[in-house]
């Protein structure tokens, strides 16, 4: 069975022989806002029903800029200032718990998942990755974790989900220095599990799922459960931080440097 739906400019997916392929397609780089939210929602309350009848989901990106460069920073700015402060504030809230939500039932599918990197991956666009079993990285991606210039840690569950991946070290590295390491530098640290040239992501990640496919499932949910545990505690208090340190007027500061920059990739650490 062959199926395709799409969510307006935002996104979209197929599924055919029980792998689902979910293609973000937002520009300028796939930013995590109030739209793209509601899409990553609508399309797991879509496939819920059928998750039985899959063993995999791939998520990517159609554009040549990146795989995503984090939140929308433009629409968090417009927010904050059209709402009175407490307002925004539980507004952003919200935002925060939504999209916890999602990321969580993403980690957490009965799933193969994989996440094929390519161009930025910055920010919440980092965070999403990581919720992917297996990460695929083409040769032009670039990661980073640039929120601390903003006054803020990483919000989507970033920090917990990077520390169950990869070394201690590493989170710090790219955590206190906002700096972005480049594909290569993933895979050594662990990060990534397959480097590819340009172009070749999607054909890597489907020959991964085709070999996922021959494994019993009920072995393969039990032990993705098993050894890819929630770091659920350590998400709450990265939730609270996160929200403790965006309440101060540092944020609002320097949302208004990024949306006044005129630098065509203001984004870049």
């Amino acid at each position: 069975m062959t199926e395709d739906a799409r969510i307006g400019d935002v996104l979209g997916w197929t599924f055919q022989d029980g792998v689902y392929e979910l293609t973000l397609d937002q520009a300028p780089c796939n930013e995590i806002g109030a739209r793209m939210l509601e899409a990553l929602e609508g399309f797991l309350d879509s496939i819920t029903p059928n998750l039985d009848s899959a063993h995999a989901l791939i998520i990517r990106s159609a554009l040549r800029s990146g795989f995503c460069a984090g939140a929308d920073l433009r629409a968090l700015y417009r927010g904050l200032q059209e709402a009175e402060s407490a307002s925004g504030r539980r507004q952003l809230a919200q935002f925060i718990d939504r999209i916890h939500a999602v990321m969580d039932r993403l980690d957490t599918l009965p799933l193969v998942t994989v996440g094929v990197i390519n161009g930025i991956c910055f920010g919440g666009g980092l965070e999403l990755a990581l919720t992917c079993d297996i990460l695929i990285a083409e040769k032009s991606a670039r990661f980073a974790f640039p929120e601390l210039r903003l006054g803020i840690v990483p919000g989507f569950g970033g920090i917990p989900r990077l520390k169950r991946e990869v070394g201690n070290a590493v989170v710090r590295d790219l955590l206190l220095t906002g700096r972005s390491v480049n594909a290569r530098k993933a895979q050594a640290v662990g990060l990534v599990s397959q480097l590819v040239p340009v172009g070749e992501g999607l054909t890597a990640a489907r020959a991964l799922a085709k070999q996922a496919a021959k494994f019993d499932p009920t072995a393969r949910v039990a032990a993705k459960r098993f050894i890819k545990p929630l770091p659920r505690a350590e998400l709450h208090e990265e939730k609270r931080l996160f929200l403790e340190l965006a309440s101060r007027p540092t944020l609002m500061e320097a949302l208004k440097r990024f949306v006044e920059s005129e630098d065509v990739r203001p984004y870049l650490p």
